[in-house]
């Protein structure tokens, strides 16, 4: 990594323009999802850095030099949680994004085909990515691409599903039928989940939990009374037992004695 230079660290280098985030929902659902579940996704490594809506300078001294991808990942830069970026220079980190993606608008499809297609491949960029959420303005909503020399070329999908593998974030990304941006894990083959998804899955564990334990905790109070009734019961047939053979020895003894009694009367009577 290099150091910037005094003249350099002098230059400004906004991090904000004051523009929103997204035109719309139908942009910022997409990118508030991809950012989460990447996030989450890779949050047990701490050499990938997931960006999105943030400033990207690519030439030192130049805050004209300036590109702001939706969503991009770097493989092999630190995650720095303890001192968070406000935008990402390209001469203060290890290296470039090696993945991105544009969530295009009625207003940024022509310069995300365009100029900022050439600008990414010309830094290098290994994938990018364009999704339209609207379906208006792509012929298909997901376009994947992968640097080949100076440009790009596309990614085909896979028959039947349609989706489309990332080599760089090792993911399969789709459009659903709703039209809905999904990542999928081919290891697990389950969907990567959002925060709001996230979070609806937590409470639903908790709940489902709760439930456990509750029924757990009914399941055991049963067997204790189920014991504690078998206990009873096998103390109740000891006793009852043991009555039982005392009733018995009492007889047979009477008994003996009866017959001692005779066999004496009998004697006498000789």
């Amino acid at each position: 990594m290099s150091q910037a230079s005094p003249a350099a660290q002098a230059v400004h280098y906004p991090y904000c323009d004051g523009q929103p985030m997204a035109e719309s929902e139908l942009q910022l659902i997409p990118m508030l999802y991809l950012l989460t579940a990447l996030r989450t996704h890779f949050r047990d490594r701490e050499d990938v850095y997931v960006g999105g809506d943030m400033f990207l300078y690519y030439e030192e001294g130049n805050p004209a030099a300036v590109v702001a991808p939706d969503v991009f990942v770097v493989c092999g830069a630190p995650k720095r949680a303890d001192n968070p970026r406000y935008s990402y220079k390209l001469w203060e980190e290890p290296k470039g994004p090696d993945f991105v993606l544009e969530v295009t608008s009625e207003s940024t499809w022509a310069v995300d085909l365009g100029q900022k297609r050439a600008r990414y491949a010309a830094l290098g960029v290994a994938e990018y990515w364009i999704y339209d959420p609207t379906g208006r303005r792509l012929a298909s909503r997901l376009r994947g691409m992968a640097l080949a020399g100076d440009g790009y070329q596309a990614l085909a999908p896979e028959p039947g599903t349609g989706a489309m593998r990332s080599a760089v974030l090792g993911l399969e990304l789709r459009v659903e039928s709703s039209g809905r941006l999904r990542l999928r894990d081919p290891e697990t083959g389950r969907d990567l989940l959002g925060h709001e998804e996230q979070h609806t899955a937590q409470l639903a564990a908790e709940r489902q939990a709760r439930r456990a334990n509750a029924r757990a905790t009914l399941e055991a109070e049963a067997r204790r009374v189920e014991a504690a009734a078998r206990e009873k019961a096998e103390v109740r047939a000891r006793r009852e037992a043991a009555a039982r053979a005392a009733a018995e020895a009492k007889v047979a003894e009477l008994q003996a004695q009866l017959r001692e009694r005779r066999a004496e009367s009998e004697r006498r009577q000789e």
